[in-house]
C-alpha cells in the first residue's frame, strides 16, 4: 500500500465492551503494522463499568478515560481532538467491525477517488440483521440525507469510517451520542468532499446489549441531519 510516510490515526470509543475491545484492537494492531502506515491508535473509554480499560492497557495501547458517560459521539470528539493523523479512520469496538477489512477503507482515499469512505454494511445488497436502529430506520436516515446533499448512501449510520485530515478540520462537530455520523455525513458533503462508500461485512454483537435507544436516539438524529444540514 503506496502511503507516502503518512501518519494513519484510528480512533476507537469504547463503552462497556470488555470481552471484545482487547481482540479488535489487536486485530487491529496487525492489520495496521501490514498497511506500510505509521499509525496510531487512540482509544476514549466512556466511563466504562467493566474492565475495558484494563483490558485496552494489556494491548499497550493509550486509552483517555471519560470521567462520566457521555455518549459515543463526545467519546469520538475527545478522540478527534488527540490526533495527529493525516488520515483518521474510525471503528466499533463491538466487534462488529473486520479490522482486516480496514484497507478496503483506505484504497479510495489513497487512490485519490475520495475524502470521505464509508463502510457500508448494505451496499453489497445483502439483508444485514441490525438491532436498535434498524434497516427502516437506516432507510429513512439515507432518504433524507439524499434529498439534502444529493449524495446517495446506502448506511448513513455506519461508525467505521476513513477521512482525510483536513475533511476532520473542516468540521465543527457538536454530536454527543450515536447521531455524530450523520452529522459528519451531512458536513463533509456541504463543504464539498467526495464522499465513497465501500461494502463491508457486518457480524452483530455477540456480547453485551446494544446502548442504542431506537426512539430517542431515533429522533437525535432526524434532528442532527437537518441541523447540520442548516448550520453547514
Amino acid at each position: 500500500m503506496q502511503t507516502d510516510g503518512k501518519l494513519l490515526s484510528v480512533v476507537v470509543p469504547v463503552f462497556n465492551e470488555e470481552p471484545t475491545v482487547g481482540n479488535v484492537i489487536g486485530r487491529l494492531k496487525t492489520v495496521l503494522q501490514e498497511t506500510g502506515f505509521k499509525y496510531e491508535i487512540i482509544v476514549v473509554d466512556d466511563c466504562s463499568r467493566d474492565r475495558s480499560v484494563e483490558v485496552v492497557q494489556s494491548q499497550q495501547v493509550a486509552v483517555y478515560q471519560l470521567k462520566q458517560h457521555m455518549g459515543k459521539g463526545y467519546a469520538l470528539r475527545v478522540g478527534f481532538a488527540k490526533v495527529k493523523g493525516d488520515v483518521i479512520a474510525t471503528i466499533d469496538s463491538d466487534g462488529s467491525h473486520r479490522p482486516e477489512e480496514l484497507p478496503l477503507l483506505l484504497n479510495p482515499l489513497i487512490r485519490g477517488e475520495a475524502d470521505l469512505v464509508i463502510g457500508s454494511r448494505f451496499s453489497n445488497g445483502k439483508s444485514v440483521s441490525t438491532k436498535g436502529l434498524n434497516q427502516a430506520g437506516n432507510r429513512l436516515f439515507n432518504a433524507l440525507i439524499q434529498v439534502l446533499i444529493r449524495n446517495a448512501v446506502s448506511d448513513s449510520q455506519s461508525g467505521y469510517r476513513v477521512m482525510t485530515a483536513q475533511v476532520l478540520r473542516s468540521m465543527s462537530l457538536k454530536s454527543g451520542e450515536y447521531e455524530i455520523e450523520s452529522e459528519m455525513l451531512v458536513k463533509t458533503a456541504r463543504k464539498s468532499f467526495r464522499i465513497k462508500e465501500v461494502p463491508i461485512s457486518f457480524e452483530q454483537r455477540t456480547y453485551g446489549t446494544s446502548q442504542i435507544d431506537p426512539l430517542m436516539d431515533g429522533i437525535k438524529i432526524l434532528f442532527s441531519i437537518v441541523s447540520a444540514y442548516l448550520r453547514s
